[in-house]
Parts: C-alpha cells; structure tokens; sequence
C-alpha cells in the first residue's frame, strides 16, 4: 500500500504527514507537550483571551514545523517557538492599534438627538400621503423651487403649489393638536 501524501491549499506537501516525518520532527511532540501551556499562559496574560492565545502558540508551533530540523540543533528551540509566539502576539496588537485609530478617524461626531420639534415635524410629515410629503420635503428642505419641482415631477406649477399647500395645512394642524395634546399652547 503507497502512503498518501497531503497537500495543503497551495499544493506544498504537508511535512508532518509525509513519509519520513518521524524522524524529521524527533522531539517535536515532547517540546509541544512540554511547552504549549506554559506559553500560552505567558500569552493569555498579555492578550487577556485565552483563545487568542491558544491561537498564537499554535501558529508559531505550526511555523515551526518546517524548520524543525534546523530548529531541533538550536540550544533552546523552545525559545524560537516562544520568540515567534511573542511576536505574533505583538503584530496582532500593532495591527488591533492600527485598526481602531482608522476607526476613529472615520466616525462621525456625536450629535444630539432630534429635537421635540423635529419629533413632532416628523410625526406629522409621516401623516402626509407619499406625494405630498416628497413635495414638502423638496420644497422645504431640499430647497427647489416650484419650478424645479412641477419640471421633475412633470405637473405644472399650480398643481405642485396645490400640493404644498395642503402639505402645509395638513402639518400645520397636525402640529396645533400635538401642541394642544402637550399642553404647549
């Protein structure tokens, strides 16, 4: 029976699964045993997630892998494994850093809730049938003309000034019951 080989996403064979890989990763196991809560520990403590940390340890155990055989003469492997921990961990807060001070610059200011007007404008506004109180609003808020208007809608101006005033006393009595209700008048 041949032994299959697996391939990662990019089709470069997989180290630990290859024939072989037993020899090549010699002590791998032991220092993972041996070193993997410890380190991640030391990296909870500085992320503050558990997870978070498990995650960096892993990494930098996975890194490790290729390089086992170079790694495995080195005095204290554990030290490159913890170095590549402790790293990544440092690049993920520069890039956390990075990150919300782009967010910051990119929100907007605080700005105070609409007033009991604007409330009681838009309540009433909301009353208006659709066409009314898009005439309203171009008029009012956008700022166009009559003219402006009657062109983009496609009716003549009497008809748009038809509109606006029945919008206009549609809110404006709207506006004099919420008043009354209130006890503002």
């Amino acid at each position: 029976m041949t032994a299959l080989r697996e391939k990662s996403s990019n089709g470069a064979e997989n180290p630990a699964s290859s024939p072989g890989s037993g020899e090549r990763l010699a002590g791998f196991e032991e220092l993972y045993a041996a070193q993997f809560h410890n380190l991640t520990l030391q990296l909870n403590a500085y992320v503050g997630s558990l997870s978070e940390a498990q995650d960096l340890v892993q990494e930098a155990f996975c890194r490790a892998i290729p390089r086992w055989q170079k790694l495995s003469a080195y005095d204290d492997p554990a030290g490159w494994v913890r170095r590549v921990a402790w790293n990544l961990a440092i690049s993920g807060w520069r890039r956390h850093r990075t990150v919300m001070a782009f967010l910051g610059r990119q929100r907007e200011q605080h700005v105070e809730g609409p007033s009991p007007d604007r409330v009681a404008l838009m309540r009433a506004l909301a009353t208006l049938p659709d066409r009314q109180r898009r005439i309203f609003v171009l008029y009012y808020i956008a700022g166009d003309s009559v003219l402006e208007i009657a062109e983009r809608e496609g009716v003549p101006e009497g008809t748009v000034k038809s509109w606006l005033h029945r919008a206009r006393s549609a809110v404006a009595a709207q506006l004099t019951d919420d008043r009354r209700e209130t006890g503002d008048v």
